[in-house]
């Protein structure tokens, strides 16, 4: 077996990404890989490092608040030195949990991008980008996915709407005039932001080199988690209700598949954006397979991470 190293996590306060941490943490000894923490500096971090700690697991934290280019570079810059110099074991994988579905669509990220987009995907852009080249191979990049990019016969009982594709330099500028009404706004730029995801991951790969494998994972149907706390409080009542019934996916559950993906042998093959569903790998839809879409998008990405400046 392959010395797990060191996998960094962002998202790891919460929900999925707190027990994906935990999960890894309570790994066997020589199983256990060491863990870098990225997320916003405070309680929540420093309780989640402390509780992995206690588990066994050599742990360092990243105060960064993904919202910010510049913090998601400057967390990058200490992950690389804490790497270089051997504070922790080389970097084997890095698992882009993170993310947000702002409730609207206005709002706009430190660097002027509309939110949902900048931190589900600009910011894990820009934190792989900067990190590449201190993987060892073999190495891993999970983004954490969803199939929300395309309705299927529930999500559309639920009114949960798809993605609607535009140029991402589009998709990056925040609304402008009155807000719509409900969720749908929010829900269109969440699904947009996904279908990203897969087209970056599938791009990624062709970019990344032989020894680093490119995957996206759906931990499924989560209702209840913060990720919808901007969403109005009847919206909210009614996803914890969902969230109780039998068989619905937890954090729970998912949280362990995920610490699975980053590091079992199980899922050494795994490349060019290999979707897996819990614990099935699963094809994407049509429309989430797209080379110009894909080539559009890393395009794209560079020249808003250009604008924010942050080149590399």
């Amino acid at each position: 077996m392959t010395d797990p190293g060191t996998v960094l996590i962002t998202g790891p306060t919460r929900n999925l990404g707190r027990h994906a941490v935990l999960a890894m943490a309570a790994r066997p000894e020589g199983r256990r890989p060491d863990l870098l923490l990225l997320g916003r500096a405070g309680h929540d971090l420093t309780a989640v490092a402390g509780d992995a700690r206690a588990l066994g697991a050599r742990v360092q934290e990243l105060g960064c608040d993904l919202s910010s280019l510049a913090d998601v570079r400057a967390a990058a810059a200490a992950a690389r030195k804490l790497v270089a110099d051997g504070a922790v074991r080389p970097l084997r994988a890095l698992v882009a949990n993170a993310g947000t579905m702002s409730a609207d669509t206005r709002q706009a990220s430190a660097d002027g991008y509309e939110l949902t987009f900048a931190v589900n995907h600009l910011a894990h852009a820009r934190l792989i980008g900067d990190l590449l080249g201190s993987f060892t191979a073999p190495a891993r990049v999970v983004l954490v996915g969803s199939n929300t990019y395309h309705a299927n016969v529930w999500r559309k009982l639920l009114h949960v709407p798809e993605a609607e594709w535009a140029d991402p330099v589009e998709l990056a500028r925040p609304a402008t005039g009155p807000q719509a009404p409900g969720m749908t706004a929010s829900g269109v730029a969440y699904s947009n932001a996904k279908l990203a995801i897969l087209y970056y991951a599938h791009e990624l790969q062709r970019r990344a080199g032989p020894g680093v494998g490119v995957s996206v994972f759906e931990p499924g149907w989560m209702p209840g988690t913060a990720l919808g706390r901007g969403a109005p409080a009847a919206l909210q009542a009614m996803s914890r209700a969902l969230g109780r019934i039998p068989g619905v996916s937890t954090p729970q559950r998912s949280g362990p598949l995920l610490a699975e993906l980053a590091l079992d042998d199980r899922w050494a093959h795994l490349r060019d954006g290999a979707f897996v569903v819990k614990t099935k790998q699963t094809e994407v839809q049509p429309i989430a397979n797209d080379r110009d879409r894909e080539r559009r998008l890393w395009d794209a990405t560079a020249e808003l991470l250009e604008r924010a400046g942050t080149e590399a």
